[in-house]
């Protein structure tokens, strides 16, 4: 998860304080979203990962990703996201099921699940989105850059991501079958 915050355009969640209060003591929920476009068969040709600078100016990989906001439905926050870092006209396909390809862990130090957010303990349903409109990034992303699957698993990209979270483009590839014979 990118430690870059993006500015809230429906303010009145948590003032920033209080956010950082709950940080430090509850688990925060994020969905988080890795946009790809499919060829008419549904197998997976572009993976769109986001360029973003991290906190020390230094360039990293993401993927749309953010808060689920109290009384705010999973289906709604993954839309807003969307919208928010890929621009109006995407024109993403949203899942028909709330399930997520897996559920992502983020602990402030390491831990087993091999996943680090330094600012806090979060909990992220990860979603395979297809985009068939025009991508936009939006927000702090600078560029969204459409990679082929064997290019998004290569080492190069993997090393750009933060926190272990390149681990989730291999495992939305896997749960979408790409790779197999």
């Amino acid at each position: 998860m990118s430690s870059v915050r993006t500015p809230d355009p429906t303010p009145g969640w948590l003032p920033e304080e209080e956010l950082a209060q709950a940080r430090q003591r509850l688990p925060m929920v994020y969905i988080q979203a890795i946009p790809v476009v499919l060829d008419p068969l549904g197998n997976i040709t572009e993976v769109g990962l986001l360029l973003r600078p991290n906190e020390e100016g230094t360039m990293v990989r993401s993927f749309v990703s953010g808060r689920v906001h109290y009384r705010e439905t999973v289906r709604a926050a993954l839309l807003r996201h969307l919208e928010k870092d890929l621009g109006p006209l995407a024109m993403p396909q949203m899942p028909f099921t709330l399930a997520p390809f897996t559920v992502a862990e983020y602990f402030p130090a390491p831990s087993q699940s091999g996943l680090t957010d330094e600012r806090q303990h979060a909990v992220a349903l990860c979603y395979i989105v297809p985009v068939t409109g025009d991508c936009e990034p939006r927000q702090d992303a600078l560029q969204l850059s459409w990679l082929t699957p064997d290019e998004a698993v290569s080492p190069s990209i993997q090393e750009e991501f933060e926190g272990g979270a390149g681990d989730l483009v291999h495992r939305a590839l896997a749960h979408a079958g790409w790779g197999r014979c």
